[in-house]
């Protein structure tokens, strides 16, 4: 099956995707100013400029799309059209985020990861951010 956009088409969509201030992050940003925790968004000085870093904890959280980052769900879906171009850029992705996590750990930061698509669902939304606070909690107390 085809894309059912011209190439050029589908390469101005995609050019147009957000990576920051995507609807996750600003929830998970929302429910953890609610319940108290100060953090900095995006920070170039840290490997993979996490989403949210939490310096009190000596944690950073990084929000992953699906897609982007090669999750095994349904919208992590590769296209069937230039699928070798996709395979090698999600690839190329999921190499970097393991480095990045990598010089983050060596740095001394806790890494919570979460994906799009846990944030997504509402009956489930509420367990992710609670687990999500619980994580940051618990790395805090070690």
């Amino acid at each position: 099956m085809g894309d059912i956009y011209s190439k050029r088409k589908r390469s101005e969509i995609m050019s147009k995707i957000s990576g920051t201030e995507t609807k996750p992050e600003i929830l998970v940003r929302k429910y953890l100013f609610c319940k108290g925790f100060r953090f900095r968004k995006n920070d170039k000085r840290l490997p993979g400029r996490p989403d949210i870093v939490l310096p009190k904890y000596k944690t950073v959280i990084f929000i992953h799309g699906c897609f982007w980052h090669g999750h095994h769900c349904k919208a992590g879906k590769l296209p069937e059209t230039n699928k070798e171009f996709w395979e090698n850029k999600i690839n190329s992705n999921i190499e970097r985020d393991k480095k990045n996590q990598h010089k983050l750990e060596k740095l001394g930061w806790k890494i919570i990861i979460t994906w799009q698509c846990k944030l997504k669902n509402k009956k489930v939304v509420t367990k992710k951010l609670k687990e999500i606070e619980q994580k940051i909690q618990n790395e805090h107390t070690i």
